[in-house]
């Protein structure tokens, strides 16, 4: 294969055309461009990988409804339940992708899948099983994905608490947020703290008395 065919097979490709769809337009055979891609994507994780850089982005998702109230300034009352999904492109038909769990009412990082490697069509499958219990979902940039994620663990630490532990092995794969986006957290002004089935429910109470006091913040019993 030429230089000249393989850097027109790029631009082809950043039109989103399928290596079908390139292979016939260049008179070329779709297994050669397929393996051109992948190696093609393959040196370029590695590279990023050796600077010490993050995967390129592939995608973020997030539900329906924390965008409507975070990005959207939107009122709510469903809730208080977000999903954030980011996923990196490791190479060709290759990803990686990590889900972080958001109380953006009261405790910020709820729960955290770590960044698991996964094909197209296990990313298919991760998607659907992961937004079932939502409301559907949308596409994000990856600045609004790390300003709802880090967002939320800075209102709730202000609250006292932390977030989940396995967030430290899915916060490099975030990324620092560097968004200036102005997200406002808590329910009505003030947090709201909606009872979950293996939440330690006095000391997060006793928490928010010491942080806020009593009266300033919002409880649910009984729903988790």
């Amino acid at each position: 294969m030429q230089p000249e065919q393989e850097q027109e097979i790029l631009n082809l490709r950043d039109r989103q055309l399928t290596p079908k769809q390139i292979a016939r337009k260049l008179g070329l055979k779709a297994s050669e461009v397929s393996t051109f891609l992948i190696s093609q994507a393959e040196q370029t994780a590695l590279a990023s990988a050796e600077k010490g850089e993050l995967l390129p982005v592939a995608q973020c998702l997030v539900d329906v409804n924390f965008a409507n109230v975070l990005l959207r300034n939107e009122t709510s009352e469903v809730g208080g339940l977000g999903l954030v999904m980011v996923t990196r492109s490791k190479g060709y038909n290759r990803f990686v992708a990590a889900t972080y769990l958001i109380d953006y009412w009261c405790l910020g990082v709820k729960d955290t899948i770590p960044p698991r490697n996964c094909n197209d069509s296990q990313y298919k499958t991760l998607i659907e099983n992961s937004y079932s219990p939502f409301l559907g979902y949308e596409e994000i940039s990856v600045e609004q994905a790390q300003a709802l994620v880090w967002g939320a663990i800075a209102y709730s630490k202000i609250l006292g608490f932390e977030p989940h532990r396995d967030f430290e092995q899915s916060k490099a794969h975030l990324g620092e947020s560097t968004s200036e986006i102005g997200l406002k957290f808590g329910r009505n002004g003030k947090p709201c703290y909606v009872e979950g089935p293996y939440d330690n429910t006095t000391k997060i109470i006793n928490t928010l008395k010491n942080s806020v006091g009593d009266g300033n913040f919002d409880y649910l019993f009984g729903i988790g």
